[in-house]
């Protein structure tokens, strides 16, 4: 079953959250390239939350960023 994905914005810490589940203690966090964190479930290895640091001078950047990670993006059939 397909998970919606839910972002947030942290304006003060300048981080944008990427959320498949709520974060929780026992995730494991792992830094990729580019100051993106991701948060992984410690029994599956899947990842769960994505965490991009200093995401506004991202946006100030001329060249676009991008996150090592395959997509499989679909639309969610609506109930």
């Amino acid at each position: 079953m397909a998970t919606a994905l839910s972002f947030k914005y942290d304006r003060a810490a300048d981080i944008l959250y990427i959320d498949k589940v709520p974060p929780y203690s026992e995730q494991e966090s792992e830094e990729l390239d580019d100051e993106v964190v991701i948060r992984l479930n410690p029994r599956t290895g899947d990842i769960e939350n994505l965490e991009v640091l200093f995401f506004s001078t991202r946006l100030l950047r001329e060249d676009c960023f991008t996150i090592p990670l395959k997509d499989d993006l679909r639309l969610m059939a609506s109930s």
